[in-house]
């Protein structure tokens, strides 16, 4: 396998890319200048080195401190928890200045039919309520795309919440988005208004 090919395979890797679209990818990179590569490059490697995950909502960051500027802003809400499917979900919440609450991200949603929850962040978050309800947790929002996934990730969470408030004499409100999304609508492309709505309408 030559460079193309190599290049073009990694490109369709990433989500939502075909052969067709990662080609496309690799033909611009050899098109465009050397100085845009190497800057391509070295903001790749730099992923690796001034990049880390926030042990608290478990997005990447590229702060300084190892706890992002959003867990350590004390003007956040700390009674309200949003827990969402990825970083662009959290961007987009907060791109929209709808929600000033606290983040969790899980890092994925539940694949219909197998509903596996390898490499989602469940323990981590379960784990993480106790602490949180000392620093006054009062709500955990489902804040999931209005998909089928969506759905079924959200049933499951409530389930292994109920189950957690059982075991733990934890005390929390439950909610998801309200209808301010309509059914098949990702997060991360809703506009401000639609995600204004779908958090003033959360039950």
């Amino acid at each position: 396998m030559d460079a193309i090919e190599r290049l073009t395979a990694l490109f369709e890797k990433f989500p939502g890319i075909g052969p067709r679209q990662a080609g496309r990818f690799v033909q611009y990179l050899l098109k465009t200048s050397p100085a845009v590569r190497r800057e391509i490059a070295e903001s790749l490697q730099a992923l690796s080195k001034g990049v880390h995950q926030c042990p608290e909502c478990m997005r990447f960051h590229g702060d300084t401190n190892k706890i992002c500027s959003i867990c350590s802003n004390t003007r956040r809400d700390s009674e309200m928890l949003a827990v969402v499917a990825s970083d662009s979900d959290l961007a987009a919440l907060e791109k929209s200045s709808t929600y000033k609450g606290r983040y969790f991200v899980l890092g994925g949603t539940l694949s219909l039919g197998a509903e596996k929850t390898s490499g989602l962040r469940i323990k981590q978050f379960l784990d993480s309520l106790l602490a949180r309800t000392k620093k006054g947790l009062q709500e955990v929002i489902l804040a999931f795309p209005a998909n089928p996934e969506g759905d079924a990730t959200a049933s499951y969470l409530r389930e292994e919440l109920m189950a957690a408030s059982q075991g733990r004499s934890l005390t929390l409100r439950v909610t998801t988005l309200g209808r301010g999304l309509s059914t098949g609508s990702e997060l991360e492309y809703a506009d401000p208004d639609t995600l204004k709505s779908a958090f003033e309408s959360r039950r």
